[in-house]
């Protein structure tokens, strides 16, 4: 079982920066890839970036690639995102997500969302 807390949305202006935090409780991290995803008002779920927790390797949606960054803390069992160069279109609920590495790879766990507001 994995359980996954977000924090850190809010409202910025367009280009600022905001930081978002997972905090996840699972048994063997490793087994997990980490993902972020964000649903906008009318529009379908859509992914953002991934890190696996076990090397660290990340991907990224084409639509913030060189502008938001994922990483994890191990120490402290926590995925961010940064945020940067903010638009008004990454305006959305992001949401934290967990998937297996292996098997059936499939956002199986997710968080309840915090919301971020991009300000033009």
């Amino acid at each position: 079982q994995v359980q996954l807390v977000e924090s850190g949305g809010g409202l910025v202006l367009a280009g600022g920066s905001l930081r978002l935090s997972c905090s996840v409780s699972a048994r063997t991290l490793s087994d997990y890839a980490m993902g972020w995803w964000r649903q906008a008002p009318g529009k379908e779920r859509e992914f953002v970036a991934r890190i696996n927790w076990s090397d660290g390797s990340t991907y990224y949606a084409d639509s913030v690639k060189g502008r938001f960054t994922i990483s994890r803390d191990n120490a402290k069992n926590t995925v961010y995102l940064q945020m940067n160069s903010l638009k008004p279109e990454d305006t959305a609920v992001y949401s934290c997500a967990a998937r297996p590495v292996r098997g059936i790879m499939k956002y199986n766990y997710w968080g309840q969302g915090t919301q971020v507001t991009v300000s033009s």
